[in-house]
């Protein structure tokens, strides 16, 4: 049966403008990080993608390494949009990456200006796609000059694999130069994807500002902290939950004492706003208009329906955000 998105797919969602340019992103954005490769069912991957798009959500965001195995979350997207999006790619905002490990050898990692160039044009063949709508920098490379890096974006631009770039895990200082350069090379920065959440907000530390200073798009990316950030682990380890079933970013050794009496006091705030503590999560990260749009990443796809209840109330009180303050600082 062909795949007829919903009619009334753009009427519930929030769409914010990112930084100094034409596009907007709606409020959450569907990540690809887990739950697309090849390790998944591929029928519950595209049941993410089409619940994502009939309620509104736009951009979708993966990288050349998601998987696992790496390449396969781009691979088993270009197989949903062929079978189920072929008239619907204008409107969509797809993005990838390029900056950890690839493949062997040393091209295939980092920001030269080989492993980037080289990286887009296997996502470009796996997604079975002719540009990306945003290409990123996925992490600064200690060695290669920021220049090389930041030209070969341009250059990506300018040979029409991309339409915009942007930058992730810079911290404030080195945003400020990869900018500076990308301004002066004639295709602007775009947009920066940072970690970040209640529980870790280092953007704070200067990068925001820069952001808002320099008219540049903000999408955080772990909004939920791997999951910390809801009332998923106030009763112990679910079976199906990420700590159970892969440990790898986020094990039992997270799960402390301590967090989870953060955690039951966020969610105690959560229900007074008449909100799951996910929602207020998110929701807290989109009270900043610095913030473009939100990263979710979901297994199911009730989640997604759920994560969307979160803009409707985006508005904390002075009250409120002290509290939360006292709650994660204490």
């Amino acid at each position: 049966m062909t795949y007829q998105p919903s009619l009334d797919r753009y009427k519930n969602m929030e769409y914010r403008r990112c930084g100094n340019s034409g596009i907007k992103l709606s409020a959450l954005s569907l990540g690809l990080w887990h739950n697309f490769g090849d390790v998944n069912d591929f029928d519950n991957s595209r049941n993410l993608i089409k619940t994502a798009f009939d309620n509104g959500i736009t951009h979708f965001d993966l990288a050349n390494n998601y998987g696992p195995p790496p390449g396969s979350a781009e691979a088993n997207f270009g197989k949903i949009l062929k079978k189920d999006f072929k008239g619907y790619r204008d409107e969509m905002i797809i993005s990838s990456k390029a900056g950890y490990t690839m493949w062997d050898g040393p091209y295939g990692d980092w920001g030269s200006k080989k492993y980037l160039v080289s990286s887009l044009d296997q996502s470009l063949k796996r997604m079975k796609l002719d540009y990306v709508d945003i290409f990123y920098h996925h992490r600064p490379d200690p060695e290669t000059p920021l220049e090389e890096t930041m030209t070969a974006l341009d250059l990506i631009v300018r040979q029409g694999k991309a339409l915009y770039v942007g930058i992730s895990n810079y911290d404030a200082e080195t945003t400020i130069k990869a900018i500076a350069i990308l301004k002066q090379l004639g295709t602007p920065c775009l947009i920066h994807q940072p970690k970040y959440s209640m529980f870790v907000r280092d953007p704070e530390n200067g990068l925001l500002d820069v952001l808002e200073k320099e008219r540049v798009g903000c999408i955080p990316f772990s909004p939920l902290a791997q999951g910390l950030l809801s009332d998923k682990y106030l009763n112990g380890i679910p079976n199906d939950s990420r700590v159970a079933t892969s440990g790898i970013f986020l094990n039992e050794n997270h799960i402390t004492a301590e967090k989870i009496a953060k955690i039951s006091k966020l969610n105690d705030l959560a229900r007074q706003r008449g909100q799951k503590l996910a929602h207020m999560a998110l929701a807290w990260l989109l009270r900043d208009a610095r913030i473009t749009s939100v990263l979710i990443g979901s297994s199911k796809s009730e989640q997604i329906i759920d994560s969307i209840q979160a803009i409707k109330n985006t508005h904390f009180s002075t009250e409120e955000l002290v509290l939360i303050n006292n709650i994660l600082i204490n």
